[in-house]
């Protein structure tokens, strides 16, 4: 067995991935807002079951006017801020220790998808701390529009309500929804990579790996499959999260509450809004891999770990 070969990544390189994860999942959750209000609406409002994304848009234009598309940016933009940087980061930290613990190159290619989904869970539970008490105020926000006036007020309000225990009470449904986003989002796009690279002969992946337009591209197309991949493998755990935020029980556990809730929607109910939700996850993964790679360059960071056969 030849000996595991793995990059020592230093804190400045961590440091860029960080900052293109950061930059990567800021603007695309941000520039997505308007179609997650209306996602979100769908799941908790009885008035727009079952609407389209452009029904329901047209819904809440003509009730609220179109600054309501907005609602919730704030909270938005700060949290993936935080999420988008630690996922990527801790991505290629815990995918680096796990293919130097497993001792060899063929081990490593072996047990590549366990590698793939055990780092992806990991980093995403670490990103999902700094997210959960902003996308907790996001979607009190977006589903009770007067509840409060902006992301600061509604961030107090529910510290008031309940202190952590409010803020965190969606935890356990953000990760059922977070953890397989993180799994079809990094196991997809790395199963897609390497899909193409086996049908491809050493001329056109070198002609590849020499050209930017063409990575890109690639890192497009592989990012929006992996986008429906993330989609339906999360959507219950969205719908549930985005019910257990609109009304929390500080009395009840979250499991409790989660198990409640699950029981309450039924399986229907649980997959409301999938449609919507995969059209606009196709569009936030493949942004994001495309400006995380683009960032990455531009930043001088070192490629990821590859442990493709």
């Amino acid at each position: 067995m030849s000996e595991v070969k793995v990059p020592n990544f230093s804190v400045s390189d961590y440091s860029k991935f960080f900052s293109a994860g950061a930059i990567c999942c800021t603007l695309s959750h941000g520039l997505m807002t308007p179609l997650d209000v209306v996602k979100t609406r769908v799941q908790v409002d009885d008035a727009f079951k079952g609407m389209s994304l452009v029904r329901g848009a047209k819904q809440v234009i003509a009730k609220e006017g179109s600054s309501a598309l907005l609602t919730g940016f704030g909270p938005t933009a700060i949290g993936y801020l935080f999420q988008g940087g630690l996922k990527f980061e801790m991505y290629e930290y815990f995918k680096r220790l796990s293919v130097l613990s497993v001792g060899s190159h063929e081990e490593a290619v072996r047990k590549r998808t366990p590698i793939y989904l055990t780092s992806a869970a990991c980093a995403e539970f670490v990103a999902d701390i700094a997210l959960c008490p902003l996308e907790a105020t996001r979607i009190r926000l977006v589903s009770d529009k007067n509840f409060a006036n902006g992301m600061v007020d509604g961030f107090l309000k529910l510290t008031r309500q309940g202190g952590l225990r409010v803020l965190y009470a969606g935890f356990t449904p953000l990760l059922a929804k977070q953890v397989p986003y993180a799994i079809g989002q990094f196991e997809v796009n790395e199963f897609c990579h390497e899909l193409v690279n086996k049908s491809l002969g050493e001329e056109k992946r070198k002609a590849i790996r020499q050209s930017k337009s063409a990575e890109l591209s690639l890192t497009l197309g592989c990012g929006i499959v992996a986008g429906v991949g993330a989609a339906v493998l999360s959507h219950p755990g969205d719908t549930l999260l985005s019910k257990i935020n609109k009304n929390p029980d500080p009395t009840r556990s979250a499991s409790a509450q989660l198990i409640h809730l699950a029981k309450e929607t039924g399986f229907r109910g649980i997959w409301s809004g999938l449609g919507a939700r995969t059209w606009m996850t196709a569009g936030l993964v493949s942004s994001q891999f495309f400006m995380y790679k683009a960032i990455k360059d531009a930043l001088g960071a070192p490629a990821g770990i590859e442990i493709h056969g």
